[in-house]
């Protein structure tokens, strides 16, 4: 009979973190807070327990980015440890309030805490920019909300350059893509305009909203920032921190770009009110002065041509910049993430195309 393995309690206490690391480096669990406390402000401290287990967490206060309370269900994700004294203990790596009452008690906390600072102050927001065409896009491509948005943008008006970047929008890790997007627009971004779009989805898949870093990263941003996240009855901090808020993926899409029939319609408008005014100095200046009618009616009639000239130009660009009509002439509209691997939709006149993109080379 083999005698057992013999271990000093470091040795051995080495040996079950190593084993624990390699069958579980990292797991989730959910249940609810209890025995919460943060020690000189660094540590904090709690129990994930259920009805009939608990295990103790650990974590540093900087990673805390929402507020928590006993009582409270929480999704963690954290790393199994034994720690030198021989106890068990969760190191958490992230952490993020689940039930629409533990996030609403948590929203209502930072809510407190932000507005105190003055986070969500109206005076400081900035309006949207005068004649854009340059707008950075965060989301996830593969959601529908960015499908709507980009689908509206392209059907009210063309021109606009659109700068998209691709990331999670729930979990754990949605956040801190969502940070890193920010930080590069307002680092190497040519935007005019920062919009972070989400469609509707369940409290918990919004919750990721209300993270804290987040919330403060898009009040930092040195570019305007536009959110459209959920629904129009859906508000979380980051809508409060925003420099505008949509009610709607869809909803951005509209307040970013001209209606093409509406701006066509101005158009028609503008010529039939000049040449009103213009009938108007006719006859105001044939009554006035006969003798140099003739004169005056070839200027105004020049000045009707050259005007008519104009507009039909603008008209022409319009029609030039319509997606509709460059798909009529043979070509494609291609969306999504242009990478080896990824699925792209291309759009023709007639047809939507699903394909796999296998290589891409720089143009000679």
């Amino acid at each position: 009979m083999n005698e057992a393995p013999k271990f000093s309690p470091t040795e051995f206490i080495a040996v079950v973190n190593q084993t624990l690391e390699y069958s579980y480096s990292s797991v989730l669990l959910e249940g609810e807070v209890s025995s919460f406390k943060i020690n000189q402000g660094k540590w904090v401290f709690f129990d994930l327990k259920d009805e009939e287990s608990s295990i103790s967490c650990f974590m540093s206060a900087f990673q805390l980015r929402m507020p928590l309370e006993d009582g409270m269900k929480v999704v963690v994700r954290g790393i199994p440890k034994l720690t030198k004294w021989g106890k068990f203990s969760l190191t958490v790596q992230a952490i993020q309030p689940v039930g629409e009452g533990s996030i609403k008690k948590s929203f209502e906390l930072l809510k407190a805490k932000l507005e105190k600072e003055g986070l969500f102050d109206p005076a400081k927001k900035r309006p949207l920019p005068d004649n854009l065409s340059r707008i950075g896009v965060i989301s996830s491509t593969q959601a529908a909300g960015y499908a709507d948005f980009i689908k509206i943008i392209n059907e009210r008006w063309g021109g606009l350059k659109i700068t998209t970047a691709h990331t999670q929008v729930q979990g754990l890790d949605a956040a801190d893509q969502i940070i890193r997007a920010l930080n590069y627009f307002n680092e190497h971004g040519d935007v005019e305009i920062i919009a972070i779009i989400r469609g509707g989805g369940s409290a918990d898949d919004l919750s990721v909203f209300n993270d804290e870093k987040l919330v403060r990263a898009i009040a930092a941003s040195k570019i305007p920032v536009i959110t459209g996240i959920g629904h129009e009855v859906d508000e979380s901090l980051s809508d409060l921190a925003a420099d505008i808020k949509a009610s709607t993926p869809s909803n951005v899409a509209q307040m970013l770009s001209h209606d093409r029939h509406a701006e066509i319609a101005k158009i028609e408008s503008a010529i039939s009110r000049t040449k009103q005014v213009i009938l108007q100095n006719i006859n105001t200046a044939l009554r006035e002065n006969r003798d140099k009618t003739s004169r005056i009616a070839r200027d105004i009639l020049a000045k009707i041509t050259n005007f008519n000239n104009l507009i039909a130009q603008k008209i022409k660009l319009l029609e030039a910049l319509n997606p509709e009509k460059v798909l009529r002439q043979g070509y494609a509209i291609l969306s999504g993430k242009v990478s080896p691997g990824s699925v792209v939709k291309i759009t023709t006149y007639e047809k939507e195309i699903n394909a796999e993109i296998k290589e891409i080379h720089d143009r000679n």
